[in-house]
């Protein structure tokens, strides 16, 4: 049963290598600025962030498959408006459905996941993460194989859409039937109490913590590989083909350490000094790419930030699922209040490259490794039952 969770996150970060790798591609035949590439980044992210809340209490006290089958259904939909695209606008209009529709599809399919084994939450995180990784290389490669082909970036989505219906279908099949007792539309009064509960705990320390790294961590994690492809394009002063081949090494070398982070997860006793040092070293290993010059030397720098922010999302997701018990899908609400500060960054990227170029706002990205070392816990936290 928990496989379907994983195929769900598959085709998720599937679209997102795609789209990540094809920002090049898109702007040469819309004619995008920066500016606007910022737009189609961040202002989806912070519309969903006022509609998630409302299916993420939704998915803890009515019916939560219902959610995830209705947003895989968006999802979908979504994908084709965007293959359709030729300009801007509509590009923005589909951006702007993807995101609450993935917010239902993909988070509460987490969220499922995560009550599947309480006590697993970093372990089953390291699981999601790899699901995800797999996608995030094939997204490239067939994006290339596509070009290839004459069928560009299209023909790409158009694949997607199909994947996705593909995707859709099997949950239908294997995502467990809601409970009885979500038969009937909650009322107000049950809705406002979930909101209620789910906002109460943003009065704790530790939840704040957790919320605010994840943003942060996010800065070496998607929002370095969402300029990835640019960089080498604009500031390297490679081709596209080129530019591809350092986001599908990103992309391999990440799938390959997230497997292996698996089975190293069970055997770490202290997950936080481990993010410390590697948190530390990404610094270095940052500052290393933006220095050294030509392309071969930097694709060997990809290597090392690679490495060592390996952990990090599952980690630190697993941790605040580990402090919100009973409240898996109100995490949807919960996270919206921290979600338009993450998705402020790549904006914040663009609009400094616009003015100064993108090689020098790339320096913004130490900014996450910088908060974890400042902002993760030197001694252990009690877990939230033990309190």
């Amino acid at each position: 049963m928990t496989y379907i969770y994983l195929l769900i996150e598959f085709i998720d970060e599937f679209v997102f290598g795609v789209g990540e790798t094809a920002w090049p591609l898109i702007r040469s035949d819309l004619g995008l600025n920066y500016t606007q590439i910022g737009l189609l980044i961040s202002l989806p992210g912070i519309l969903a962030a006022f509609i998630e809340p409302f299916l993420g209490i939704l998915g803890d006290v009515w019916k939560r498959r219902l959610l995830i089958l209705g947003g895989g259904i968006l999802f979908t939909v979504s994908l084709i408006l965007t293959a359709t695209s030729h300009s801007f606008l509509p590009l923005l209009i589909s951006f702007i459905l993807f995101n609450p529709a993935s917010g239902a599809f993909v988070n509460l399919a987490q969220a499922n996941l995560m009550d599947s084994a309480p006590d697993r939450h970093e372990q089953n995180m390291a699981r999601w993460t790899s699901a995800g990784s797999l996608g995030n290389v094939l997204g490239p490669l067939a994006l290339g194989a596509f070009v290839f082909f004459g069928l560009g970036w299209r023909g790409t989505y158009a694949l997607l859409a199909a994947v996705s219906t593909f995707c859709v279908m099997a949950a239908f099949r294997w995502v467990p039937r809601d409970p009885a007792s979500a038969a009937h539309f909650p009322s107000f009064q049950v809705v406002f109490d979930g909101f209620r509960a789910a906002f109460a705990a943003l009065k704790r320390g530790d939840v704040w913590r957790w919320l605010l790294l994840l943003e942060f961590s996010d800065l070496m994690l998607d929002v370095f590989l969402g300029f990835l492809a640019l960089y080498f394009v604009d500031v390297v002063q490679v081709g596209e083909t080129q530019a591809g081949l350092a986001v599908t090494l990103w992309l391999v070398l990440g799938m390959l350490t997230d497997f292996l982070f698996i089975p190293f997860i069970d055997r770490q006793p202290d997950s936080m000094k481990f993010m410390r040092v590697t948190a530390f070293l990404e610094i270095l290993a940052l500052a290393f790419f933006l220095l050294i010059p030509g392309f071969l030397p930097k694709l060997a720098a990809i290597v090392l930030v690679n490495i060592f922010n390996t952990g990090w999302y599952p980690i630190l997701k697993g941790r605040l699922y580990s402090a919100l018990p009973g409240q898996s899908a109100s995490l949807m609400a919960i996270g919206a209040v921290t979600t338009p500060l993450g998705k402020l960054f790549p904006l914040l990227v663009g609009l400094l490259a616009d003015q100064f170029g993108l090689g020098n706002a790339i320096w913004l990205l130490l900014l996450g490794p910088i908060a974890l070392i400042i902002g993760l816990p030197r001694r252990p936290e009690r877990s939230r039952e033990a309190a």
